[in-house]
Protein backbone atom coordinates (compact mmCIF):
# COMPACT_ATOMS: atom_id res chain seq x y z
CA UNK A 1 0.00 0.00 0.00
CA UNK A 2 1.52 3.29 -0.99
CA UNK A 3 2.17 5.86 2.23
CA UNK A 4 -0.35 8.34 0.73
CA UNK A 5 -3.02 5.97 1.01
CA UNK A 6 -2.27 5.78 4.88
CA UNK A 7 -4.59 7.40 6.96
CA UNK A 8 -3.36 9.11 10.29
CA UNK A 9 -6.24 8.39 13.47
CA UNK A 10 -5.64 10.56 16.05
CA UNK A 11 -6.03 8.67 19.38
CA UNK A 12 -9.95 9.20 21.31
CA UNK A 13 -8.97 10.59 25.07
CA UNK A 14 -12.11 9.63 26.24
CA UNK A 15 -11.21 9.39 29.81
CA UNK A 16 -9.60 13.17 30.05
CA UNK A 17 -13.19 14.21 28.91
CA UNK A 18 -14.79 11.92 31.40
CA UNK A 19 -12.32 13.68 34.32
CA UNK A 20 -12.75 17.24 32.78
CA UNK A 21 -16.67 17.06 32.68
CA UNK A 22 -17.04 15.33 36.07
CA UNK A 23 -14.52 18.63 37.60
CA UNK A 24 -16.43 20.71 36.05
CA UNK A 25 -19.98 19.58 37.28
CA UNK A 26 -18.46 19.70 40.82
CA UNK A 27 -17.06 22.91 40.21
CA UNK A 28 -20.64 24.15 38.93
CA UNK A 29 -22.33 22.40 41.94
CA UNK A 30 -20.17 23.96 44.39
CA UNK A 31 -20.89 27.45 42.97
CA UNK A 32 -24.71 26.81 43.18
CA UNK A 33 -24.19 25.83 46.40
CA UNK A 34 -22.41 29.23 47.13
CA UNK A 35 -25.19 30.85 45.57
CA UNK A 36 -27.86 29.51 47.72
CA UNK A 37 -25.96 30.10 50.55
CA UNK A 38 -26.70 32.36 53.54
CA UNK A 39 -23.63 34.36 53.29
CA UNK A 40 -24.23 38.30 52.31
CA UNK A 41 -21.54 38.17 49.70
CA UNK A 42 -22.17 42.44 49.60
CA UNK A 43 -20.50 43.17 53.41
CA UNK A 44 -17.20 40.95 52.48
CA UNK A 45 -16.13 43.87 50.61
CA UNK A 46 -16.58 45.96 53.91
CA UNK A 47 -14.93 43.40 56.08
CA UNK A 48 -11.86 43.15 54.03
CA UNK A 49 -10.78 46.72 54.60
CA UNK A 50 -12.16 47.02 58.06
CA UNK A 51 -10.03 49.16 60.34
CA UNK A 52 -9.41 46.09 62.77
CA UNK A 53 -9.02 43.49 60.15
CA UNK A 54 -5.73 46.07 57.94
CA UNK A 55 -4.86 46.16 61.85
CA UNK A 56 -5.31 42.24 61.56
CA UNK A 57 -2.99 41.77 58.47
CA UNK A 58 -0.34 44.19 59.58
CA UNK A 59 0.34 42.25 62.57
CA UNK A 60 0.05 39.12 61.02
CA UNK A 61 2.65 40.00 58.63
CA UNK A 62 4.86 42.19 61.01
CA UNK A 63 5.03 38.70 63.49
CA UNK A 64 5.42 36.20 60.60
CA UNK A 65 8.62 37.95 58.87
CA UNK A 66 10.54 38.41 62.46
CA UNK A 67 9.37 35.22 63.53
CA UNK A 68 10.76 33.99 60.13
CA UNK A 69 14.00 36.45 60.50
CA UNK A 70 14.64 34.91 63.72
CA UNK A 71 14.40 31.29 62.72
CA UNK A 72 16.48 31.78 60.18
CA UNK A 73 19.31 33.44 62.14
CA UNK A 74 18.80 30.86 64.68
CA UNK A 75 18.76 27.86 62.30
CA UNK A 76 22.30 28.71 60.57
CA UNK A 77 23.68 28.93 64.13
CA UNK A 78 22.31 25.56 64.70
CA UNK A 79 23.13 23.76 61.46
CA UNK A 80 26.84 25.55 62.01
CA UNK A 81 27.04 23.64 65.56
CA UNK A 82 24.95 20.59 64.14
CA UNK A 83 29.06 20.25 61.98
CA UNK A 84 30.86 21.61 64.70
CA UNK A 85 33.70 18.94 65.40
CA UNK A 86 33.13 19.92 69.04
CA UNK A 87 30.81 17.18 70.38
CA UNK A 88 29.01 19.55 73.54
CA UNK A 89 28.36 21.92 70.40
CA UNK A 90 27.49 18.98 68.24
CA UNK A 91 24.87 17.46 71.06
CA UNK A 92 23.65 20.98 72.28
CA UNK A 93 22.55 21.50 68.50
CA UNK A 94 20.66 18.26 68.60
CA UNK A 95 18.79 18.70 72.02
CA UNK A 96 17.76 21.81 70.94
CA UNK A 97 16.17 20.49 67.44
CA UNK A 98 14.89 17.36 69.23
CA UNK A 99 13.15 19.42 71.86
CA UNK A 100 11.32 22.30 69.44
CA UNK A 101 10.57 19.90 67.01
CA UNK A 102 8.96 17.73 69.99
CA UNK A 103 6.30 19.99 70.90
CA UNK A 104 3.65 21.45 69.35
CA UNK A 105 3.46 25.09 68.18
CA UNK A 106 0.44 26.00 70.01
CA UNK A 107 1.89 24.59 73.65
CA UNK A 108 4.84 26.57 72.72
CA UNK A 109 2.81 29.76 72.60
CA UNK A 110 1.25 28.69 75.58
CA UNK A 111 3.92 28.19 77.92
CA UNK A 112 6.06 31.30 76.88
CA UNK A 113 2.61 33.09 77.37
CA UNK A 114 2.00 31.63 80.68
CA UNK A 115 6.14 32.11 81.67
CA UNK A 116 4.79 34.72 85.13
CA UNK A 117 4.03 31.45 86.76
CA UNK A 118 6.99 29.87 87.05
CA UNK A 119 9.36 33.54 86.99
CA UNK A 120 7.58 35.91 88.80
CA UNK A 121 10.49 38.76 87.06
CA UNK A 122 12.95 38.63 84.28
CA UNK A 123 16.46 39.50 85.69
CA UNK A 124 19.67 40.60 84.71
CA UNK A 125 22.65 41.22 87.18
CA UNK A 126 25.23 43.89 86.83
CA UNK A 127 28.26 41.22 87.95
CA UNK A 128 29.88 42.35 91.29
CA UNK A 129 27.05 44.46 91.86
CA UNK A 130 23.67 44.85 93.80
CA UNK A 131 22.14 46.95 90.39
CA UNK A 132 20.33 45.01 87.67
CA UNK A 133 20.63 45.84 83.71
CA UNK A 134 16.70 44.64 83.72
CA UNK A 135 14.71 43.62 85.99
CA UNK A 136 11.33 43.26 85.02
CA UNK A 137 8.00 41.68 85.86
CA UNK A 138 7.46 38.60 83.72
CA UNK A 139 4.01 39.73 82.81
CA UNK A 140 5.22 42.85 81.46
CA UNK A 141 7.79 41.67 78.92
CA UNK A 142 6.03 38.29 77.89
CA UNK A 143 3.63 40.06 75.75
CA UNK A 144 1.36 38.48 73.25
CA UNK A 145 3.41 39.54 70.23
CA UNK A 146 6.29 38.64 72.37
CA UNK A 147 5.13 34.81 73.50
CA UNK A 148 3.57 34.56 69.60
CA UNK A 149 7.03 35.64 68.67
CA UNK A 150 9.02 32.95 70.85
CA UNK A 151 6.87 30.45 70.37
CA UNK A 152 6.95 30.50 65.89
CA UNK A 153 10.35 31.75 66.10
CA UNK A 154 11.89 29.51 68.10
CA UNK A 155 9.76 26.33 66.54
CA UNK A 156 10.86 27.60 63.29
CA UNK A 157 14.51 27.60 63.99
CA UNK A 158 14.48 24.01 64.62
CA UNK A 159 13.24 22.89 61.13
CA UNK A 160 14.98 26.29 59.66
CA UNK A 161 18.52 24.27 61.04
CA UNK A 162 18.04 21.06 59.04
CA UNK A 163 17.00 23.13 55.82
CA UNK A 164 20.61 24.54 56.11
CA UNK A 165 22.20 21.63 57.68
CA UNK A 166 20.59 19.99 54.06
CA UNK A 167 21.89 22.86 51.87
CA UNK A 168 25.03 22.91 53.60
CA UNK A 169 26.08 19.19 52.96
CA UNK A 170 24.67 19.33 49.52
CA UNK A 171 27.75 21.12 48.33
CA UNK A 172 30.80 19.16 46.92
CA UNK A 173 33.69 18.92 49.80
CA UNK A 174 35.67 19.16 46.46
CA UNK A 175 34.53 22.51 45.95
CA UNK A 176 35.61 23.88 49.33
CA UNK A 177 39.20 22.15 49.14
CA UNK A 178 39.47 23.95 45.25
CA UNK A 179 38.67 27.07 47.22
CA UNK A 180 41.28 26.25 50.05
CA UNK A 181 43.97 25.59 47.29
CA UNK A 182 43.60 28.96 46.00
CA UNK A 183 44.22 30.71 49.59
CA UNK A 184 40.29 31.42 50.23
CA UNK A 185 40.08 31.75 54.27
CA UNK A 186 36.92 29.66 55.85
CA UNK A 187 35.04 33.02 55.86
CA UNK A 188 35.63 33.69 52.35
CA UNK A 189 34.80 30.42 51.22
CA UNK A 190 31.78 29.74 53.05
CA UNK A 191 30.55 33.36 51.55
CA UNK A 192 31.79 32.99 47.95
CA UNK A 193 31.49 28.83 47.43
CA UNK A 194 28.96 27.05 49.41
CA UNK A 195 26.48 29.35 50.78
CA UNK A 196 25.56 30.26 46.61
CA UNK A 197 25.44 26.73 46.10
CA UNK A 198 23.60 26.07 49.05
CA UNK A 199 20.83 28.53 48.76
CA UNK A 200 19.18 26.69 45.73
CA UNK A 201 18.76 24.13 47.90
CA UNK A 202 17.65 25.96 51.04
CA UNK A 203 15.26 28.47 49.66
CA UNK A 204 12.42 26.57 48.15
CA UNK A 205 11.69 24.35 51.30
CA UNK A 206 12.45 27.94 53.27
CA UNK A 207 9.89 29.98 51.34
CA UNK A 208 7.42 26.81 52.07
CA UNK A 209 8.18 27.36 55.88
CA UNK A 210 7.21 31.26 55.66
CA UNK A 211 4.11 30.59 53.77
CA UNK A 212 2.95 28.21 56.92
CA UNK A 213 4.57 31.01 59.43
CA UNK A 214 2.16 33.67 57.65
CA UNK A 215 -0.95 30.90 58.37
CA UNK A 216 0.79 29.88 61.66
CA UNK A 217 0.47 32.84 62.89
CA UNK A 218 -3.65 32.35 63.29
CA UNK A 219 -2.40 30.30 66.34
CA UNK A 220 -1.85 33.50 68.57
CA UNK A 221 -5.11 34.48 68.45
CA UNK A 222 -5.41 31.54 71.41
CA UNK A 223 -3.94 34.37 73.72
CA UNK A 224 -5.33 37.36 72.13
CA UNK A 225 -3.10 38.75 69.74
CA UNK A 226 -4.48 40.51 67.33
CA UNK A 227 -4.09 38.72 63.66
CA UNK A 228 -6.58 38.02 60.72
CA UNK A 229 -8.39 35.33 62.73
CA UNK A 230 -8.92 36.90 66.17
CA UNK A 231 -9.74 40.12 63.77
CA UNK A 232 -12.73 38.37 62.23
CA UNK A 233 -13.95 37.09 65.07
CA UNK A 234 -13.85 40.76 66.71
CA UNK A 235 -15.68 42.17 63.56
CA UNK A 236 -18.16 39.22 63.91
CA UNK A 237 -18.98 39.03 67.45
CA UNK A 238 -20.75 42.42 66.70
CA UNK A 239 -22.94 42.18 63.75
CA UNK A 240 -23.05 38.12 63.98
CA UNK A 241 -22.13 38.09 60.09
CA UNK A 242 -19.26 35.01 61.00
CA UNK A 243 -18.77 33.97 57.38
CA UNK A 244 -18.63 37.34 55.76
CA UNK A 245 -16.01 37.87 58.03
CA UNK A 246 -14.01 34.57 57.66
CA UNK A 247 -14.07 34.92 53.86
CA UNK A 248 -12.48 38.61 54.26
CA UNK A 249 -9.71 37.08 56.06
CA UNK A 250 -8.97 34.35 53.91
CA UNK A 251 -8.59 36.43 50.77
CA UNK A 252 -6.28 38.75 53.13
CA UNK A 253 -4.44 35.31 53.53
CA UNK A 254 -4.21 34.36 49.87
CA UNK A 255 -3.40 37.83 48.69
CA UNK A 256 -0.31 37.67 51.15
CA UNK A 257 0.90 33.78 50.33
CA UNK A 258 0.45 34.69 46.75
CA UNK A 259 2.79 37.76 47.47
CA UNK A 260 5.04 35.16 49.35
CA UNK A 261 5.14 32.93 46.22
CA UNK A 262 6.46 36.11 43.63
CA UNK A 263 9.01 36.47 46.54
CA UNK A 264 10.39 33.15 46.37
CA UNK A 265 10.18 32.70 42.63
CA UNK A 266 12.43 35.11 42.00
CA UNK A 267 14.97 33.94 44.48
CA UNK A 268 14.96 30.64 43.35
CA UNK A 269 15.92 32.10 39.93
CA UNK A 270 18.43 34.49 41.60
CA UNK A 271 20.30 31.61 43.04
CA UNK A 272 19.41 29.15 40.06
CA UNK A 273 21.47 31.00 37.29
CA UNK A 274 23.84 28.96 37.31
CA UNK A 275 21.48 26.09 36.76
CA UNK A 276 19.55 27.59 33.81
Amino acid sequence: MASEDLQVVPIRHWGRWVVGALILGLLAALGFALADAQILYEDVPGFFTHEIMINGLVNTVVLAVCAQAGAIVLGVLLALLRRSPNPVARWFAWGYIWLFRGLPVLLQILLWFNLALVFKFISIPVPFTDAFLLHEPTNVLITAFVAALLGLGLNESAYMAEIVRAGLNSVDPGQIEAAKAIGMTPGKTFRRVVLPQAMRVIIPPTGNNFINMLKGTSMASVIGFLELIHAANRISSGNLEIMETLIAAALWYLIVVSVANVGQYYLERAYGKGVR
